[in-house]
């Protein structure tokens, strides 16, 4: 089981704020992958970090057969409830899950990589659950000099970087830092689309990268 965020609370089974600004985002590419990509062909996807369902239901409500899993019991106990047509179960990203659940032309993983204890696990683990060819979608908070800058100025530093959100935020990603993740698993083609405010102070980022 997956150290930490196993322990994230969730209060209902619809989706939060970020998804405002992360849904078009993936939706759009969601689309295009199923249009541009042969190894998309079937839409079936792979959600590492399921949460409570929500962004799971919102992908099988645009045609996409989707399969996750979650660390949190709570949370996969809620989308059971109210998903229970989506194969959703409990799993991390330590876990051997191309093993259990076989390989995937999509795998999306929103929110999650800033929340666990060894990333290069993480990756790895996406890599493998990725066909030859297959993209993965991974979204995490925006960090960069500008933005830092403008958190510092506000006095908002410690909001945003707070060591008393248990379960909470571990690690805080750039573009480089991430990039270096995923090349070191393998990743190559590796793009980021901003969102959330203007892209100088982005709350999120969303990688999109590519198994050769």
């Amino acid at each position: 089981m997956e150290m930490g965020i196993e322990g994230y609370e969730y209060l209902d089974a619809v989706q939060n704020d970020s998804h405002s600004y992360l849904c078009p985002a993936l939706i759009r590419n969601l689309d295009a992958l199923k249009l541009k990509s042969p190894a998309a062909g079937n839409a079936s996807l792979f959600e590492l970090g399921s949460g409570n369902g929500s962004t799971a239901n919102l992908m099988s409500q645009t045609g996409w057969e989707v399969v996750g899993v979650d660390p949190s019991s709570q949370g996969m106990e809620m989308a059971s409830l109210n998903y229970p047509d989506i194969s959703l179960s409990q799993g991390s990203a330590y876990d051997d899950l191309a093993l259990k659940f076989g390989q995937f032309p999509v795998v999306v993983s929103l929110e999650v990589v800033e929340h666990v204890y060894y990333p290069r696990k993480y990756a790895q683990t996406i890599f493998e659950l990725l066909k030859p060819g297959g993209t993965a979608i991974i979204s995490t908070p925006y960090h960069g000099y500008l933005k830092n800058v403008a958190l510092a100025v506000s006095g908002k530093m410690d909001n945003h970087f707070t060591a008393l959100w248990d379960n909470g935020h571990i690690k805080f990603w750039s573009k480089k830092t991430l990039s270096i993740l995923l090349k070191e698993a393998g990743f190559e083609d590796i793009r980021f689309e901003l969102v959330g405010r203007i892209p100088p102070l982005a709350k999120s980022m969303i990688a999109y990268a590519v198994k050769p």
